[in-house]
């Protein structure tokens, strides 16, 4: 059997839903407005350049060339697809990569403002994305991304793995799920980072859901299903499935529908002034 690299994993599974890819994100979307308020509320910041980092469909490079129309954009993505679909939203106003967070094709301190949304949380190396964030950005530049971390998709987790012992499974379906950084993780990374002004904080988004099986064909529709183990798997994984789902309605269950938290971890931070 060929085993994929992570990397060359992600970037099948968002370049193969890229033309849906839209349709299905309605947290995305929050995050991406929560985002550009952010941006927006630096005081002074006029950037010349700026880059998107896990850029999707260019729905946040769209929204930032709204407000700095005169800017060079740049955005990177894994999925060729997705590339495609930016690149015709954004046109001629965009340089669009496709290329790999962990070893960027820019050049060192090219930007005034870098920024990502729902895009780090796939990194398998987050130290490596940051640093290379940290070396295309300019002397004084902002660097805001947004992901989503420890604590994402809880519910989900806690009833898998109940429904998954009670079907004398073991351990084998633990790791069907991804394993978000926490915000432990992120802080001791960036101690050993000479960013500056680091600011992180975590807010809490909820979706509701009709069923369980309505939420994992969600997350398969925006190809995060591929990327963290899949729905699939026989006999044995439908049964754990239809116990994850009974499991998940009886404790969470509210007015016929299932709530789904979202942990969202935004870091805002300067690179060093010369």
């Amino acid at each position: 059997m060929i085993v994929m690299p992570e990397t060359k994993k992600i970037a099948a599974a968002f370049h193969q839903r890229a033309a849906d890819y839209d349709q299905h994100i309605a947290v995305q979307k929050r995050v991406v407005d929560n985002l550009v308020e952010h941006v927006r509320s630096y005081p002074g910041l006029l950037p010349n350049s700026i880059l998107d980092v896990g850029s999707g469909t260019g729905s946040l490079l769209r929204r930032l060339h709204s407000l700095w129309p005169d800017a060079s954009l740049s955005g990177l993505d894994l999925a060729y697809n997705m590339c495609l679909r930016s690149a015709d939203k954004l046109g001629e106003s965009c340089l669009v990569v496709n290329g790999d967070a962990e070893s960027l094709p820019f050049s060192d301190k090219s930007y005034d403002l870098v920024v990502s949304t729902s895009a780090l949380q796939w990194a398998g190396n987050l130290s490596s994305v940051l640093s290379e964030l940290q070396r295309v950005m300019k002397p004084g530049a902002s660097l805001c991304v947004a992901f989503f971390c420890e604590g994402t998709l809880c519910e989900l987790q806690r009833c898998l793995l109940e429904a998954a012992a009670n079907r004398n499974c073991g351990i084998q379906h633990a790791g069907r799920l991804h394993k978000f950084w926490s915000i432990d993780d992120v802080k001791a990374i960036l101690a050993e980072m000479e960013f500056e002004q680091v600011v992180v904080n975590c807010e809490t988004e909820i979706d509701w859901y009709d069923d369980l099986y309505f939420l994992l064909r969600s997350i398969k529709n925006i190809g995060a299903g591929t990327v963290s183990g899949g729905v699939g798997g026989g006999l044995g994984w439908r049964g754990v499935i239809n116990e994850t789902a009974r499991l998940y309605r009886e404790y969470y269950g509210e007015n016929n529908k299932i709530p789904v938290t979202y942990k969202v971890l935004y870091l805002h931070a300067s690179s060093a002034h010369l």
